[in-house]
């Protein structure tokens, strides 16, 4: 079983770092300062990524994309990943749900994001539905030909950087009947309602939003009616994926950055590496980023290999679950070795500390995992994790 990296991937994973290093992390400062990306850096970054050869990473060249295989994807992202502030979705990946759009609306809102020219944002949460989506009250009503679109999302991410936006509604309001829609941002009856603060920096903002009897075309529905559950659930593989690996690559960089520390504080007459209460915390981030990195290369590389949609599924929340629960563990880690150091703003793994907090939470919850693992284990037995 071979399980080394090809020379392209091996090329793509210094492709990302190289992206990081001399693009993102020079932005990193100023984005936290800000409390997101500047609007006056967001077009010159823009065209760095279209420049870097970057854009539309997780769709086919049909498409307009890179056509990338699922492994090419996690060793690019893993390494944008190191970038604190949320910097790593600058480089776009538009929403999957839009390959299973008409070649109209493909044509429309596809190729156009991937080229950088237009950027969709997901709006899925509401004020009384997150982890149950059974529990959506926006509806879409068709009629005279037109949907009629009635109800408030939030934590809608890059709203200020998109020009439209997916809205997962109930078509009649029947939670039977799970539906998605394209709306641009600019319509009639699309309210703003705010951007609120949160815990961390982001490069783009989480809103709050308010549609007041919006008017779509017939031709705006993404897929079918009733099938917007699974379109979203296809969404959301992709993006837990993502989730694991900007938390690899976090995590990654909380290691390097506390192992030099340790190697060059010096206490007590010798770096601080050589008491074993040091050491102890490095060999336990150096085995959880092991441990966490080979699950999500793992289920990349049998994704490209066809493995069956289902599994894919219940295997993206067991990566998720625990690359997001691992970096909390290893940056925490980092912040104690750096001691007062790691405490500061300036330092990565004091933003990094701040960025992971939410990463057990958005996408589907640590606990929303546990019980999309356990569901699997009682349908599928425990080889859907256990065996090979």
């Amino acid at each position: 079983m071979d399980i080394s990296l090809s020379k392209r991937e091996i090329e793509l994973a210094r492709l990302g770092r190289d992206f990081f290093e001399q693009v993102l992390a020079p932005l990193e400062i100023l984005t936290d300062e800000h409390g997101e990306l500047p609007k006056e850096q967001r077009k010159p970054l823009r065209e760095q990524i279209v420049k870097w050869g970057l854009a539309g990473i997780n769709h086919s060249k049909e498409d307009g994309g890179l056509g990338l295989t699922m492994l090419e994807q996690v060793v690019i992202e893993e390494q944008l990943g190191r970038a604190t502030n949320g910097l790593w979705t600058c480089v776009w990946r538009p929403p999957v749900s839009l390959r299973y759009g008409t070649a109209k609306q493909k044509q429309e809102y596809l190729v156009p994001s991937n080229a950088g020219d237009r950027r969709g944002a997901f709006a899925i949460t509401e004020p009384n539905a997150g982890s149950d989506n059974n529990a959506v009250t926006t509806s879409a009503v068709l009629e005279n030909g037109r949907w009629k679109l009635n109800g408030e999302k939030w934590f809608v991410t890059s709203y200020k950087a998109s020009d439209f936006i997916i809205v997962h509604a109930h078509v009649d309001g029947d939670p039977a009947k799970p539906t998605l829609f394209l709306v641009d941002s600019n319509a009639d009856g699309v309210v703003h309602l705010r951007s609120p603060k949160f815990m961390h920096n982001y490069a783009f903002d989480h809103a709050e939003l308010r549609f007041d009897d919006v008017m779509l075309a017939e031709d705006r529905m993404l897929g079918e009616i009733g099938q917007g559950f699974e379109l979203t659930k296809r969404w959301f593989v992709e993006a837990r994926l993502q989730i694991a690996c900007h938390t690899l690559g976090a995590a990654t960089r909380a290691l390097d950055v506390a192992n030099e520390f340790a190697g060059g504080r010096v206490q007590f007459g010798r770096p601080i590496r050589d008491f074993q209460a040091i050491e102890f915390m490095l060999a336990d981030m150096a085995v959880d980023i092991y441990a966490g990195k080979s699950m999500l290369y793992r289920l990349a590389a049998e994704m490209d290999h066809g493995l069956d949609q289902k599994i894919i599924h219940a295997r993206a929340s067991a990566v998720k679950l625990f690359c997001s629960e691992m970096a909390g563990r290893v940056i925490d880690k980092a912040v104690q070795i750096l001691g007062g150091r790691g405490y500061m703003r300036e330092s990565p793994v004091e933003r990094l500390y701040r960025d992971i907090r939410v990463d057990r939470i958005w996408e589907g919850t640590s606990e929303i995992q546990r019980v999309v693992i356990a569901g699997q284990i009682k349908k599928r037995g425990l080889d859907v994790y256990a065996g090979w």
